[in-house]
């Protein structure tokens, strides 16, 4: 553009200064004609003299006309390179020139159009990176050549991998689990919609997962690729498998006091009631029963109330020191049916809690240790301050529980040793009536165990402000 102008001045110079000079030339010719005066010395001196003004006067005009034509394009050029690399707030300066004003307000309105096209994008980019970030699925994007072009958090939280180890990388370079990696080939291959329930071992721990994929289509039908998406369901199918396993052992636990009561009243019936011995044996069995099968009973409909959505304790100030030697002396028969001896190490400390809700827990957890510890062993019961809080140890010498069960033991009716527990006339509900009820207090429960050493129980519960 600038050699442009230049060549536009020299070329209005040339030509300014050619007319002018000719002119000049004809009006000396004229007045040599008339007069006869000049010498050719003082003719060349005009001439000179004529063709500098001629040459400053064409100068001012090729400025002018510059300033008021080629300026105005200049702008409008420059403009359009700032756009064209992305700087869509670059505007062309609007003169009064006709011949020009119409393509700097174009340019501007071009500008403007672009500027808020792309304020668009980038908004909707933000969007849709938001969406897929915090999206509560794990979803990964592969392009034609197999290379991963887009993945979000929850995917690279899943299976602990870093944005910069991802990125660009062929997807099977990933350290996903191949049941996985099975399922993305067999949707890259195919090219079509899929979906299945995944099942991959992450450590120590069974994980399940539901998968999606689809292929990415683009304009005019052209395949750019794959999209996978998964949902964790592992807890899902947790819950489910507690459902199925809690159904099966309430109709197994309320069917075999039913089935003793049921069968030793029909002998009875049948004249076994004749002889006072054995009607006495069958009575007392089936008054055994009765028990065990109201316990369960009323132990369902404990764990019914505290699950239950906006259950709350009559929580107050209460002496936990009280709580625990009141549990202490209702289960105290238990103790000495098997010699077991209690140490006591309790402090003063009073809890925002609900004192009967408290002595069953205190007495769940106690008739849990005894059920499971050996005759003539010992149970450690500690109570003491720490910050804010309450805690509370019950520690026993029983069997002890394997580290892959701890994570189990709440579960209604699991049980660490099956037999032990059913001839203890146990239920299986203590356990997990106790985490409801801690959890009611705004506390927590944990457990500590070794197998063959005993477990201990640490409750945390807020002090009384």
């Amino acid at each position: 553009m600038k050699s442009f102008r230049h060549r536009l001045l020299l070329t209005l110079l040339v030509w300014i200064g050619t007319m002018l000079t000719g002119l000049f030339m004809i009006v000396l010719q004229i007045l040599q004609f008339y007069e006869g005066t000049e010498d050719n010395s003082n003719i060349w001196l005009v001439l000179f003299l004529a063709f500098a003004a001629a040459l400053v006067f064409s100068g001012i005009v090729g400025s002018r006309i510059i300033d008021v034509h080629i300026k105005p394009i200049e702008n409008a050029t420059e403009t359009a390179m700032e756009l064209v690399k992305g700087n869509y707030r670059a505007r062309a300066s609007e003169s009064n020139a006709q011949s020009s004003v119409g393509l700097s307000r174009t340019i501007n309105v071009l500008a403007r159009n672009l500027q808020e096209i792309t304020a668009v994008r980038i908004m909707e980019q933000e969007r849709l990176k938001t969406l897929i970030e915090n999206m509560g699925s794990a979803l990964i994007m592969i392009d034609r050549q197999g290379g991963i072009s887009l993945v979000n958090k929850p995917f690279l939280e899943e299976f602990d991998l870093a944005p910069d180890h991802v990125m660009g990388k062929f997807y099977k370079e990933l350290r996903i689990p191949i049941e996985l990696e099975s399922f993305i080939e067999d949707v890259f291959m195919t090219e079509t919609h899929s979906r299945a329930q995944i099942e991959f071992m992450s450590g120590l721990t069974l994980k399940n997962l539901n998968v999606y994929g689809a292929p990415v289509i683009g304009e005019h039908q052209r395949w750019l690729g794959i999209v996978i998406v998964f949902h964790d369901i592992t807890e899902l199918k947790r819950l489910e498998q507690i459902r199925k396993d809690f159904v099966a052992n309430v109709s197994h636990e309320l069917r075999t006091p039913v089935t003793s009561i049921k069968g030793f009243s029909e002998t009875l019936l049948d004249g076994a009631y004749k002889d006072t011995e054995t009607l006495l044996s069958f009575l007392e069995i089936v008054h055994t029963e009765s028990n065990r099968l109201e316990m369960l009973i009323n132990d369902l409909l404990d764990l019914s109330r505290v699950e239950q959505s906006g259950f709350d304790v009559k929580a107050q100030p209460t002496d936990m020191k009280a709580v625990i030697k009141r549990a202490v002396e209702m289960i105290q028969p238990k103790l000495d049916e098997k010699s077991i001896r209690l140490k006591l190490d309790v402090r003063p400390a009073t809890v925002f809690g609900d004192a009967n809700r408290l002595i069953q827990v205190i007495m769940n957890l106690l008739i849990n240790a005894v059920t499971y510890s050996s005759a003539n062993t010992e149970i450690n019961i500690r109570l003491f301050v720490k910050g804010e809080q309450a805690v509370i140890q019950v520690a026993d010498q029983g069997i002890g529980i394997e580290s892959s069960e701890i994570g189990r033991l709440f579960e209604r009716f699991y049980r660490v040793d099956r037999a032990r527990s059913r001839n203890s006339g146990g239920t299986g509900l203590g356990l997990s009536i106790v985490k409801h009820l801690i959890e009611a207090h705004h506390g927590k429960v944990e457990v500590d165990s070794e197998v063959g050493v005993g477990t201990t129980f640490t409750i945390y519960l807020p002090l009384a402000s």
